[in-house]
Order: structure tokens, then sequence, then C-alpha cells
């Protein structure tokens, strides 16, 4: 088995023709200068070089011609038209032998120092002979990047466990080994992903449980990066022409907040703003040299040799006091209002840092989000555990790593005595607790482990993950944490529920269009980047049921008449009555929604202008397609966002 589908190759190999025709070109053109001029020594070899050649590239054009041809049959579901492919695509693979002997004739000729020819000719033929070794190793490469270790195992694995009889001990053990040969190919891929980090044990555990997710995750499905990429831009589109829709006035109604509400909104988006200044400065240097590209080397130049005053509250590589100088520049405060930094960062473990607030009277910690490996692999670790709190509630779920960074922070806070520091500093402040991304994960986790000890505590979690806490934990936090999420942010709507939804509408959207893929790609590149009208494409499926569909489904294995767990949502309601694979986890406390609504670009500008209203945590049940899921995330467009919100309200209060 391979991880490529045949419609890939219209895409692929059309790149391939064009270089190996400018070199076919390229080559005959030498031959047809030079023809008659072969005497020179070592010339004979040449002239039947170059021929062979003209004719070996000729043959593979026309094979990768074929192939591109083919491929462009058919749609996504029905590959019937594409069957000729495997023969094509073989003969290809045929011709790589000649290929690669008359590559070692050329490297043959080249080195060969009895070869008196033209300087030209030789150098014209030593890049042939490069190009040529440069495109079989690529090819290699290829091979060994779509081959999929599972093999005909997967075949097996994808069958629907009721047509199985797994209650004999035989099928059970395979079904086994299938699987723990799939968590293996995970975890081998992910150990040479993050190569360059030192491993312990806690990574090796958290490749484990990593390799897990991803293998059941990716366990019920035949697709291929390419369907992926046609189902996203088909459901971005459809989702923008339900979004161009008029709504209903009920709907608009619901979002017409009181005047009371409107105040507390307002004096949460301020907050909002001033601390967001503290989650982005735990970022550090990279942070202040993205929002500062031009200045920030130059003024971050003039700290780095500067003696601090004691290293004992600091922990962690700052070498060259980059980090600590960002963290200046970005918050304004001095030196003397920080209590506690740590750099330090591994696996469960994030920076952090405790400073005095005069301001706002508040003792703040700030925690980092996602800017490592480790941080990825914190954030991977997206098994549930449990968090029990005495008195509160009996128990709740929680996101495992981020849970497992904030017993870190927690132990630092209490046991190291940082808090009771601060608050013999400032006894009158209160305390907040703020971050982003993970950092606001984080930060979220360890406020509901501080509140019974300090009850006016306040966490301002700034686009939080979606998958972080279960209800119950969820509705006992809207008391004492805000959440702020901007736009169609990705991972404020990350969760595995989400994920595996996700998962059906694309399965569904690309199963149903009887268009070829090269279609909808090329159309899905063009309204990504220049925008128009969103495509109606044709269906298969308009006003039928599943069992009508009778033609195979990607890869020519049909998904649907495999009835995997994960597409019990393609029939119309069986999907209510399965129990849920993962538990349904959410975003935490309250919720500040910020939407664009409107902007006016101008040449080397954009003046985009925001609306915040309160929101509920169904809004994000559902993940988002928008060229803006990942920029709405970044912590830049948050504090631009709120700062313009903030600004604006206090313009129409000095009105």
């Amino acid at each position: 088995r391979w991880s490529l589908c045949s419609v890939r190759f219209s895409l692929g190999c059309v790149t391939f023709i064009v270089l190996l025709s400018c070199r076919w070109i390229g080559i005959l053109a030498l031959y047809t200068v030079h023809k008659g001029q072969f005497n020179c020594p070592g010339g004979g070899l040449l002239h039947s070089y170059l021929l062979v050649l003209l004719i070996l590239l000729a043959s593979i054009i026309c094979a990768l011609s074929a192939l591109v041809y083919v491929s462009m049959q058919g749609t996504i579901s029905n590959p019937g038209p594409r069957k000729s492919l495997p023969k094509l695509l073989y003969t290809r693979l045929l011709l790589s032998f000649p290929e690669f002997v008359w590559a070692v004739v050329g490297a043959v000729w080249v080195s060969d120092s009895s070869v008196r020819c033209e300087k030209t000719v030789i150098n014209v033929i030593i890049g042939t002979v490069i190009t040529s070794w440069v495109i079989i190793i690529f090819t290699i490469i290829g091979v060994v990047i779509v081959f999929d270790p599972l093999g005909g195992k997967k075949t097996f694995y994808l069958t629907d466990s009721v047509n199985r009889n797994l209650e004999s001990s035989q099928s059970g053990q395979l079904l086994y080994n299938v699987k723990n040969t799939a968590t293996r190919v995970w975890e081998k891929r992910i150990r040479l992903l993050c190569c360059c980090i030192v491993q312990d044990d806690d990574h090796r555990v958290a490749f484990t449980s990593i390799a897990e997710l991803f293998r059941a995750y990716f366990s019920d499905t035949d697709l291929v990066p390419s369907d992926i990429a046609a189902g996203l831009t088909l459901l971005h589109q459809e989702q923008d022409k339900m979004e161009s829709c008029p709504k209903e006035p009920e709907e608009v109604l619901c979002h017409s907040p009181s005047s009371v509400v409107t105040d507390d909104l307002d004096i949460e988006v301020e907050n909002a703003a001033h601390y967001m200044l503290f989650a982005a400065a735990a970022y550090g240097w990279p942070y202040y040299i993205y929002t500062n590209p031009f200045t920030a080397l130059c003024k971050l130049g003039g700290d780095c040799c500067r003696n601090r005053p004691t290293d004992s509250d600091i922990t962690g590589g700052d070498r060259h006091n980059f980090h600590f100088g960002s963290i200046l520049k970005i918050t304004g405060l001095q030196y003397r209002d920080f209590i506690h930094i740590s750099f330090h960062n591994k696996i469960y473990e994030i920076p952090f840092f405790v400073a005095l607030d005069h301001k706002k009277e508040a003792i703040v910690v700030a925690v980092r989000g996602t800017l490592s490996f480790e941080d990825i692999l914190t954030d991977l670790s997206a098994d549930c555990e449990d968090l029990t709190l005495e008195d509160v509630l009996e128990n709740g779920f929680v996101h495992k790593g981020i849970t497992q960074a904030a017993n870190y922070i927690y132990r630092k806070l209490i046991n190291d005595g940082i808090l009771n520091q601060a608050f013999t500093i400032a006894p009158e402040y209160k305390l907040v607790i703020v971050g982003h991304s993970l950092g606001g994960g984080t930060a979220s986790v360890l406020a509901i482990m501080l509140r019974n000890s300090f009850p006016t505590l306040r966490c301002y979690a700034f686009s939080p993950p979606g998958g972080l806490l279960s209800k119950s934990l969820a509705d006992y936090t809207k008391h004492f944490i805000i959440s702020v999420i901007v736009g169609k942010d990705l991972v404020a709507r990350l969760s595995m529920p989400n994920m595996e939804d996700l998962k059906r509408r694309i399965v569904r959207i690309v199963a149903n269009c009887n268009r070829p893929k090269y279609q909808i790609l090329l159309r899905g590149c063009w309204y990504e980047v220049f925008g128009g009208d969103p495509d109606n494409f044709p269906t298969e499926l308009d006003g039928r049921n599943q069992n009508a569909l009778t033609q195979p489904l990607l890869a020519e294995e049909s998904l649907m008449v495999h009835r995997s767990p994960s597409y019990n949502a393609l029939e119309d309601e069986s999907h209510l009555n399965s129990p849920p694979q993962y538990p349904r986890l959410y975003l935490p406390g309250k919720i500040i929604h910020i939407v664009e609504e409107s902007s006016s670009r101008r040449l080397c500008s954009s003046d985009i202008k925001y609306t915040a209203r309160w929101s509920n945590e169904t809004v994000f049940s559902s993940i988002l397609i928008s060229p803006k899921m990942v920029t709405d995330h970044m912590p830049d467009v948050v504090l631009k966002a709120l700062n313009s919100l903030s600004q604006e309200h206090g313009s129409c209060i000095s009105c």
C-alpha cells in the first residue's frame, strides 16, 4: 500500500513534465549543434549517450503525460475511469532502471580523463548527469515517504468490526498486532520529528501517548493529504455560502445585550487588553522581534551586556539577557517589579514569570504559550485525566498535558514560596493569572488549583485550547476566569470531538462532490487568494442516503461500505445513539468573542474594526475553515483587537 492517491498525479506530474521538457529541449539543441562534430576522444560514447538519453526522456515524458491524462479522469469517489493508472505508474517506474543505468554511463564519461571534447559540451553533460542523479534521489525519497508500513494489514484494520469474528483468539490477536504496529509507526514518525531535542523517560511516555492518539484518529480513514486539502476548501466555500444567508430575526435579537452586560463587558475588555501585554511578554525575545522586526535587535543590544543585580530569582537559560530585556520592554515594568522569572523549558514544564503590577494593584503570574518542540508535545498529550477539587466538585476531566504543566507551576509557586514572597511585598494586591494559547490553558487549570487558597483570584485566558475542561469544571470557572477568543481561531475550537466532526464533514463533502480533484484544488486556491463567490460544486448524493452509494470511495476503498465507527454520522440518526469515543471538553470561564466587523485596506496598512460580545461554549463546538483560522490565534492579533476595542471605549467615554 502507498499513502498516495491516483488523483495526486495530475498535479505532481505536470511539474516533472515541464522540467523534463526543458531538459529534453536543451539536450536536443546540444545534439543538433554538435551533430557531426563528435570526432574528439570519447566523442563516440558522447554521441550514443545523447541519442539514447533523448529517446529515454521522450519515453518518460510520454508516460508522465499519460499519467496526467488518466489521473484527471473521474472524481475522488469514483476512481473507475482511473483503473489503468497502476499499469502506467509501473511503466514509468520500469523506465527508472534504464534512467539509472544511463546516469551511471554519464558519470563514467564525465570522470574519464581521456575525454578531450569542447568544454561547453563537457559542462552541459555534467549538468545533465547531476540533474539525472537529483531526480533519481528525489524519486527514492518520494517512494520512502509515500510507502505505507502497515501494508495490507490496513485493509483488515479498516474493515467493520461487526463483520469480523473477533471472538476468536486468532482474530483478536491479529487486530491487537495491527494496532501495535500502527502505534509504533506513528511513534517512529514523532521521534524523527523531535530528533533535535534531548529525549528522556517523560518524552518516551509522551511519544507513546501521542502515537496512540494519532493511531486512533487516523485508523478509520483512507484519506491522503490532497483529499484533506480538497475537503477543507470545499468546506470553506460551503461555510461562506451559509454565512452570507440572512439571519432569522430571533437570532439577531438574542445577541442584543442589556446595558448592564455591556458595561461589564467593556470593563473586562479593558482589563484583558492590559493583561494581554503580560501574556505576550512571556514569549520573550521571539515575540518582541516578531512585532518590532527593524528596531528590536538594536534596542535589545544595548541591554544584553548589562549585569543583573542578582540571578537568584531567574532560572533557566537567558545567557544574553534577551528574554528578560524583551519582557521589560513589552510590559514597561522595572527590574524590581519581578518576583520570579523561569525560562526553564521541558515537556510538561513551561516558562512563566511572577511580577507586581502597580497600575492594577495585582500580582501577575504570566505563563508562556507554545514556542518549542517540548511545548508541542505538551499540547498533543491530549488524553483526559481526573481533577478532583475538595469541597467544590467530586471530579472533572481536564487535558492531561496542560494539567501536568499547571501542576509544575503550582509546585513552584507554593512549595518554593514564590507567592508568599510576593504577598509579603504587596499584601493588599490581588492575584491575577494570565496566559496565551498553551499558556492560557495552563493558567486556567492553575487558577482552578489556587482558587481555594486565593478566593479573589482572577484569570485571563487568551485563545486557550478548546478541549480543556469538562462541563462541570467549565461552569465552575465562570466565576473567576475570562477567556478571550478572536474571530475563527482554530486552537479555541480544537478538541478531539471537534476533530472527529471535521473528519466526518470532510469525508461527507469529498464523497459527494463529483468534480475532479484538480479542479477542486485549483478553484480552491483561486478562491483563497483572490476571493470571489463560492463555487456551487454539484454532488452525487443529493436527495439520497448512504445505501444509494454503490461506487467505491477514496483510494478504491469505500469508507461508507466499511462503516467505520467514525462515520456513523453519515447515516441519518445512527450517531445519536452511539457513545462518544472522546469526552467533550470545553473552554474555561466566561467567553468574550471578538469578531471583525469591517475592514478598510490601504496601500501599506489596514484599518480593522472589531466588536466584542459575551458568548458561550456551544459557539465553538465546530471548527471553522478560514484563511484567518491561524492568524486569529496569534498573540499580536489578539493584542491589537483588544487595544482597538479598549481605545474605542475610552474615546466614547471622553466624548
